[in-house]
This record gives C-alpha cells, structure tokens and sequence, in this order.
C-alpha cells in the first residue's frame, strides 16, 4: 500500500463496512484481546486504542484506566465506537491518522493496536509514532494479521521498530500474531 492514496482505500473500505463490522469480527477481535491482556497489567494509567475500529476493545481496560482514548480514520466505524465511549467513563474517540498521533510525546502508559499494522504503508514507522507517545515505562500490545505477514516479515516489523520485544505469541487458534513491546 502507498501512503494516503492507500490510507483512503483502506478508510472507504472500512466506512462501507461499518454497520457489519461487530458481527463479522467480533468473536476473532475478542479473542486477540484475551490473548493479549492475558499477561499484562493494564491498571490506572492513560490509554490509547490505535485503529479502534468500532470500540469493542473498550470495555476491556476503561474501567482500569484514568483515560481511554480510541483513534480510527474511519469515521463510519468512529461512530460506532462513540456510542461505546458513551457509556464508558473516560473514554474518548478521534478521528486521526496512525503515523501522524496528534498527542504528545510520552503521554500514553500503554497503547493497543489489534489489527492494523497491515493498513499502514510503512508498519515500522507506525510503531516509531506509537513509541513517541508511549511513556518510556509503558508498553505496546500489536498483533499482524498472519495473513498480510509471514511470521518472518512481521517479526522484521518488529524488529525494525524502535520498540523492544517483551512477549510474543503466535496461537495457532488466531489469526494474528499478538506482541507485547517496550519502549
């Protein structure tokens, strides 16, 4: 994919498919989530849900969080997530473009993005923004979607990150690989 011109591709396809998106991916999405918050603490700290789709992942940490914000660029799929924000305490959504966040540096103590990376042009670079705004102690949970990324090219992904490697799991029940990083 190739910058905007892809970004767009990727935002009409995901505008489209809004209104069917809970129940074509829910039981997978819940899955990675489980998977993915099986070792981690996430306890009284401030949030970020990058690709937040439409906010199902929510109602996994706002109750432990001081704030939870939930960024997508598909505004169809932001209001569907909005009407989860509103019944959550502290938890917020916007429209914004994963490689450009428009938070400061260090402010987040951890930030998920559960099937995204294969969206971005340049999935390393996103992970360098994700790590700017991640606080040095936080941590980031990603997975790659195991079709968009041979085991080989996500761990390279990784790898060419500025992120270090705390966990990684690949379940043959998922369709993702779900790591755990460090800044």
């Amino acid at each position: 994919m190739t910058g905007w011109k892809g970004k767009r591709r990727v935002m009409r396809s995901y505008d489209l498919t809004a209104e069917m998106y809970n129940e074509r991916y829910a039981e997978e999405q819940e899955a990675k989530y489980a998977k993915a918050l099986q070792n981690l603490d996430v306890a009284d700290g401030v949030f970020l849900d990058v690709g937040c789709g439409s906010g199902l992942f929510f109602s996994h940490v706002a109750a432990k969080s001081k704030m939870l914000v939930g960024i997508d660029i598909s505004h169809k799929l932001l209001l569907k997530a909005k009407e989860q924000a509103n019944c959550l305490k502290n938890t917020f959504v916007l429209q914004a473009d994963a490689d450009h966040l428009p938070f400061r540096d260090a402010f987040f103590d951890a930030v998920f993005s559960f099937t995204m990376l294969q969206n971005m042009p340049k999935p390393s670079e996103t992970l360098n923004e994700i790590k700017r705004i991640t606080n040095h102690e936080g941590r980031v949970l990603v997975t790659g979607l195991k079709k968009a990324f041979p085991l080989e090219a996500f761990m390279d992904v990784l790898e060419s990150s500025d992120l270090k490697i705390a966990s990684f799991t690949d379940d043959q029940n998922l369709k993702c690989y779900v790591a755990e990083l460090t800044a």
